[in-house]
């Protein structure tokens, strides 16, 4: 027994309760433990609730503007993580989102967005007492720096990085975030890795659509006597559409109004991209007879494949991508767990600066040439950074004993080079370098008006000496007439501007004068000539 205590307050503190005599310790006591039991509980559900409604995002805001209004920029939109259990995972993902935007191009006379960051500092002093007038220079490592060349000098500039969404190449859809150069997915969104399937659906499984391949192997026209015969009919929807032949014989393409596209009435059309359809059809030929005909699609009516006979049909072999439906409606009922699993491997040859459509040969017997070798020679690697802000290019010293550089002048001699040149073209001369006995110069193509060859943005081009015949200047622009030089090995293949070749410096007058100067060429012999 516990001994009495009169007048004597006693307390026992026992978590959240108190006792006050010490004959209720007992009873307090066992009190104090089941609120604490129960504190513990309430703690555990208090946990597992945290665990089930754990960290997450939420919802995309809107998307930005466009950070450009036409030539292709980015938008940005955010989230947030709402962060609900501090002792859980953080939200798996991305906070930023970037996508492309407005890709078309801009009007001309417009100002390039890199031009336009160039030109900020026009004003600002960069080296002790000198001001210079920037333009882009995309020889630099980094193409999401903004190297910008001093006009008229020899040296360039890093200006540290673009802004975003600047391009990171003039000629392609990669855009530039946080100074990385990132590519898009078929959604649009950049650093997807989103493709699309056979079907032309973004992150399909060819579940869609389905394949059909054949080979056309008549070897004889049904009149007897060689011409134009029909391989197959592709129907309108159709995608991923190939066609090869290894002859001497030519593909042509024809819509089904009955109207040839590409290599009709015995006009053999030179390779290149052309718009049919709906889509772009991309005619490519070589000098070991290889020929195709491709598209992405998909095509908004029939196309017609032909051929045009000069030799027997060794056989020509075709395939596209059908929707099912319409599969079964032209090539009769499938399984569909048949043919659909295979995967699309067409890639696109590069983009070609020519707006007009390739020029044509006519032929009238069976035609003993074929097309001069395609031109392969992208340009390569310019000037690359060594770590400095700025780079000098060491100009070659000039020979003294050069003589005078032979003008070409007058009318005559400008038709009878746009008839015979294979490249008549308006270009800025980026900069030049002495190689060996030659001079390469580097230029920036801006408008073509004749091109017998493919040809992309930069291109490198060759004179046969180092007297600057014809004279050429830095960072100005020329009217230059030009041929392709392909060796007897084949192993050379470059654009070729002789001594006496027709330059201008540009002008309003001499773009007017080449203007439908083609009409012309009919005193001049066949409407293309070819290099063999």
């Amino acid at each position: 027994m516990l001994p009495m205590l009169r007048r004597q307050r006693i307390v026992a503190n026992c978590g959240p309760l108190a006792c006050l005599a010490l004959t209720a310790c007992v009873i307090c006591l066992a009190i104090c433990q089941v609120l604490e039991s129960s504190f513990s509980l309430g703690a555990w559900h208090r946990q597992r609730r945290q665990l089930r409604f754990g960290n997450e995002w939420t919802s995309w805001i809107s998307w930005s503007r466009c950070s450009s209004t036409c030539g292709g920029g980015a938008a940005i939109r955010t989230r947030k993580c709402i962060i609900r259990n501090p002792a859980g995972e953080t939200c798996q993902g991305d906070q930023r989102q970037y996508k492309l935007c407005n890709p078309q191009d801009c009007p001309e006379g417009t100002v390039d967005f890199r031009e336009h960051q160039c030109s900020v500092y026009n004003s600002k002093q960069i080296l002790p007492n000198q001001h210079f007038e920037w333009v882009p220079f995309f020889g630099g490592l980094n193409p999401c720096e903004l190297s910008c060349l001093a006009k008229g000098q020899n040296f360039y500039y890093s200006f540290g990085r673009v802004l975003d969404g600047t391009r990171c190449h003039a000629d392609s859809n990669h855009v530039c975030i946080n100074g990385k150069c990132l590519k898009a997915g078929c959604d649009q969104i950049l650093g997807s890795e989103q493709k699309e399937d056979a079907c032309r659906v973004c992150g399909g499984l060819n579940h869609t659509c389905m394949k059909h391949h054949n080979i056309y192997t008549t070897k004889h026209p049904s009149s007897g006597v060689f011409g134009y015969s029909e391989v197959t009919m592709i129907p309108a929807g159709a995608t991923h559409i190939r066609v090869i032949d290894n002859s001497r014989n030519y593909l042509a393409l024809r819509n089904g109004n009955a109207k040839y596209l590409i290599n009709g009435k015995w006009d053999i059309d030179q390779p290149g991209e052309y718009n049919a359809a709906g889509t772009k059809i991309y005619y490519k030929r070589s000098p070991d007879d290889h020929e195709s005909l491709e598209a992405m699609g998909p095509t908004q009516e029939d196309l017609h494949i032909m051929v045009l006979l000069t030799e027997p049909n060794s056989g020509i072999e075709y395939e596209y991508w059908l929707p099912t439906n319409k599969y079964s409606v032209y090539h009769g009922q499938r399984s569909p767990l048949q043919g659909n699993q295979q995967v699309a491997t067409f890639i696109p040859p590069p983009q070609f600066t020519t707006t007009r459509r390739p020029k044509r040969v006519s032929i009238t017997t069976a035609p003993a040439w074929r097309a001069p070798l395609q031109g392969d020679h992208q340009p390569q690697p310019r000037l690359e950074r060594d770590g400095t802000q700025s780079n000098y290019i060491p100009q070659p010293p000039r020979h003294d004993n050069c003589g005078k550089c032979r003008k070409v002048r007058g009318k005559t001699n400008r038709v009878k080079q746009y008839c015979r040149k294979d490249f008549v073209l308006r270009a800025k001369i980026i900069s030049k370098k002495i190689v060996g006995l030659e001079t390469r110069y580097d230029v920036q193509i801006i408008r073509t008006y004749k091109n017998n060859y493919p040809l992309v943005r930069r291109e490198y081009v060759w004179t046969p000496n180092i007297c600057n015949c014809p004279l050429l200047m830095e960072n100005k622009e020329y009217i230059l007439m030009m041929h392709q030089h392909v060796n007897y090995e084949r192993t050379l293949n470059r654009i070729l501007l002789e001594t006496d070749s027709f330059v201008r410096p540009y002008s309003s007058k001499e773009d007017r004068l080449l203007r439908d100067l083609g009409k012309e060429c009919i005193k001049y012999g066949p409407r293309l000539r070819t290099n063999l």
